[in-house]
């Protein structure tokens, strides 16, 4: 074998192979294996050429940026194309890596939508979620799409930004659970049958200054690790995270991308972490022209070759020639560009592109569609929340007559957001069709290939059309007696007073009213309240729907209120006198399905709050794991009864809330009395289903360590089990907690663990204690290496003898 083709010995290792073909590549070819370039820079539409291909093709780009066409076959068949066109028409012939969003379902047309991931979130369902990336990861390989810009591992504690429906909630515990989950199903047991997942945003995105997308994040070196960090570390160390995504934010000042620190001091040195940085979109230019803190493309490509940013997306700025350039003039060691590519080429062995380039030759787009549909619907299900119930639910199916009020009543498109394809497919069509917006990372390019690929339809057919979507009012017409449907209002708009009336009279007719508020997350186009870059300073339910509602509920009817939402709105008195409250996330297709389900009792409500839900904007943050002495977790001093003068300081809803139409009772806590610093401990109760009818609930099991120096959360998440009960049944819970899941960094600055006093409980929600006890940590102070940490607990279930 010649030197030239020492990497297609496939006896040598991913790291030697990359290694041979580096030492084989130009300047300008490693600086480009770096970049993204649209799929029209190689191939049109047609499959024929660009007029600025064989350019392009000298330079040789390692990565196709995202793109998505309405069904599968096609998408192959460009993909396909473009591979080939980049192994037969360049030097050295790399197969170019392509990725895509992929965040509850493959932005690609022709696939199930899921719930996003708010809504993932609340059904407490890791297995589900693995489930749902290993069916987006046999989808992606199919049409030859490799890395998945997803998931979203943030941490979101401030609900005015408006990204919060995209990430797994505000609980670190929990976070990391279902990015274990959904990285294990997406890169499988062996890349080469896998796709690589991405974890984003690293690090801090979730808390933007001002609740404000891009804005900066503050917080020390203790809470970075402890607490953001730890989804992203669970990933790396249990599921081997093949891709982080940097944060557009500063972290102490520096853009995260240009950060040494968080890019290589922090994420590789002590997170372990041996994969590639993939660049947010457009992150050289951010750094550039809004943070100010480059001179120019090519110093912004400086820094962030330096810091550890692998890649840039969704063009060249600071990579490509500019980095070149740079090395050239002896402003950039050779050393950074190599070290990028070899993480970059390894990546590729790994996933086997040099050997299996292309993708599925035939693709059967009907059998494509259908898959994942019944988990989509089971999805949506477990993710409705029950937050109040005065009695009025279930609804009797055939008996009872609903009016159905409010802007989501006859609403599909508002349950596809941002980072779903219908979503996706209406931003790209507006804006190349003249449409006004500045979403991150737009190709003033894209309009001529959109125009190819996609045919004109509002969205709400194409919903309707290609994944059967429903409305609320179509679901609740299958099981009430009958129904009358009125808008009202629109999600921000006052209708008037005519829009009012008919409200009113649709109400006095039936017998029970749902009122079907909330809120839509799009991408800078359309009326909503929620979505990238758009984030609320005042997270009340909008004004519009606040009148429609008062004026609904004066009739005295019955009011059932669904709020539709990705974050957590504070409720007017209106909504929180309601006789019933039903949270629902953006569901996809199945969600208005779902939520009929649950109103009229075909379904058992399972769904528990990723999310607390405040009663006052004034209140954030309220997030459950506040530090001991911190906000609503601060005693009172003496003869003071309240912490604000004006309200409570609770949260008006807890995180891990959920309620059933059945009753579970806890029981008989057993735990070990002690654990070394390097043993575990077992917790077990017993959970009963002491109602009438089948249902599943979340055992909840929280943890306070009570180490001395740096001040620790007031309570954690350690652990839960989803478990599902038949009426009169009762099944044994047993957590086994390891020790050393409850390090932290302490006032040295070390990541320990310590002997200590620890108080945990078992409940159902994050605010009740009906089963507690003290678990004593001793032994010898314990260092822990990254690789050392428990991330997780273990939970199995048992059938406890003395159920009926």
């Amino acid at each position: 074998m010649s030197p030239e083709s020492a990497h297609l010995d496939t006896a040598l290792s991913a790291p030697e192979r990359a290694d041979r073909l580096l030492a084989e590549m130009t300047l300008r070819e490693k600086a480009h294996q770096l970049v993204s370039v649209p799929p029209w820079y190689l191939v049109l539409a047609d499959g024929s050429a660009p007029a600025v291909r064989d350019e392009w093709l000298e330079k040789a780009p390692g990565h196709i940026s995202n793109f998505g066409v309405d069904d599968p076959a096609t998408m192959a068949r460009i993909v396909g194309d473009l591979q080939r066109t980049a192994i037969e028409g360049t030097r050295l012939g790399i197969p170019l890596l392509l990725h895509i969003e992929a965040l509850n379902g493959l932005l690609a047309g022709g696939h199930m939508v899921f719930p996003t991931s708010i809504g993932l979130a609340a059904t407490w369902s890791p297995d589900l979620v693995q489930e749902m990336a290993d069916t987006i990861r046999q989808q992606m390989l199919r049409v030859g799409v490799r890395q998945a810009l997803s998931p979203n591992m943030d941490i979101a504690l401030d609900p005015r930004w408006g990204r919060v429906h995209e990430t797994y909630g505000e609980d670190p515990y929990l976070v990391a659970a279902l990015s274990v989950a959904y990285t294990r199903g997406l890169q499988g047991d062996d890349l080469r049958t896998g796709a690589i997942a991405t974890a984003k945003h690293f690090v801090g995105y979730g808390l933007p200054t001002g609740g404000m997308n891009l804005s900066s994040y503050e917080g020390g070196p203790r809470r970075t690790r402890d607490l953001y960090a730890y989804p992203f570390e669970a990933a790396i160390q249990l599921a081997g995270l093949g891709s982080v995504m940097n944060s557009y934010s500063d972290v102490d000042g520096v853009p995260a991308a240009a950060n040494p620190d968080v890019l290589t001091t922090l994420l590789r040195d002590t997170l372990g972490f041996d994969g590639f940085v993939s660049s947010d979109y457009m992150t050289l230019e951010h750094i550039h022209t809004r943070q100010r803190a480059a001179a120019s493309p090519a110093d912004a490509g400086r820094l962030t070759i330096a810091a550890g940013l692998d890649t840039e997306f969704p063009v060249p700025y600071g990579y490509g020639d500019a980095l070149a350039g740079e090395v050239e003039a002896g402003r950039v060691d050779i050393a950074h560009v190599d070290r990028s590519v070899r993480r970059i080429l390894t990546a590729k062995f790994r996933l086997g592109l040099f050997e299996n380039p292309y993708p599925a030759e035939r693709i059967e787009i009907a059998e494509v569609a259908v898959e994942g549909r019944g988990l989509s619907r089971e999805l949506a299900r477990r993710s409705v929340v029950l937050v109040k119930n005065d009695g009025v639910l279930p609804l009797a199916p055939g008996a009872t007559k609903v009016a159905v009020i409010g802007p989501h009543a006859d609403a599909v498109k508002l349950q596809f957001p941002t980072y779903s394809y219908p979503a996706f497919r209406d931003m790209t069509t507006f804006m190349s069709g003249g449409g006004m917006g500045n979403m991150v990372g737009i190709d003033p390019g894209m309009a001529a290939w959109n125009n190819s690929l996609f045919p004109s339809m509002p969205i709400e057919d194409f919903v309707r059309d290609r994944l059967d979507a429903t409305s609320l009012i179509d679901e609740i017409d299958r099981h009430a007696l009958a129904t009358h449907v009125v808008a009202g209002s629109t999600l921000t708009t006052d209708l008037g007073e005519d829009a009012i009336a008919d409200a009113v009279a649709a109400a006095a007719a039936s017998d029970v009213v749902v009122l079907a508020l909330g809120g839509a997350s799009l991408w800078f186009n359309g009326e909503r309240t929620e979505g990238e870059a758009s984030d609320s300073a005042d997270i009340a339910l909008p004004a519009a729907q606040v009148r429609l509602a008062e004026a609904v509920a004066a009739t005295g009817k019955p009011i059932v209120a669904v709020l539709v939402q990705g974050r957590a709105y504070t409720l007017p008195q209106v909504i929180q006198d309601a006789a019933a409250i039903v949270v629902s996330s953006y569901g996809g297709p199945f969600g208005p399905a779902a939520v009929a389900d649950v109103l009229f009792g075909e379904v058992n409500p399972s769904g528990k709050l990723p999310y607390s839900i405040p009663r006052h904007t004034g209140q954030i943050p309220v997030y459950h794991h506040q530090r001991a002495g911190t906000g609503y977790r601060n005693p009172l001093p003496p003869d003071v009864d309240r912490h604000y003068l004006d309200m409570p300081a609770t949260p008006l809803y807890t995180f891990g809330h959920g309620l059933s139409y059945t009753e579970f009772v806890l029981s008989d806590l057993v735990a070990d009395a002690e654990m070394t610093t390097s043993g575990s401990v077992r917790i077990a109760a017993t959970v009963e289903n002491a109602g009438e009818r089948s249902g599943d609930t979340v055992v909840q099991l929280y943890a306070r360590v009570n180490t001395v120096g740096a001040t620790r959360p007031a309570q954690q998440l350690a652990g839960f089990a989803r478990v599902s009960l038949d009426a009169g049944e009762a099944r044994r819970v047993t957590f086994t907690l390891d020790a050393a899941q409850l390090g932290y960094t302490d006032i040295a600055g070390e990541f320990v663990l310590e002997p200590s006093p620890v108080n945990v409980w078992v409940s159902f929600d994050a605010e009740s204690r009906p089963l507690e006890t003290v678990v004593d940590v001793t032994g010898s102070r314990r260092r822990l290496r990254s690789s050392e940490r428990t991330f997780l607990s273990v939970s199995t279930l048992q059938k406890d003898e003395g159920s009926r």
